[in-house]
């Protein structure tokens, strides 16, 4: 089973925050985030998919 959905600019929830991946990492493949003092790896896939690792 295959789930897709397409989000444009439009369709996302004005009191969310969108934040794109790809400025995130800053152009690379990887970046760090924190919360509450723990740090997390997110990471892009060559099929342009997201993953997050503690």
């Amino acid at each position: 089973m295959t789930i897709s959905q397409s989000f444009s600019p439009q369709t996302l929830s004005q009191s969310l925050p969108a934040h794109d991946a790809e400025a995130l990492t800053g152009g690379g493949n990887t970046a760090h985030i924190l919360l509450n003092g723990q740090v997390y790896t997110l990471r892009i896939t060559r099929a342009g998919k997201l993953i997050l690792t503690k």
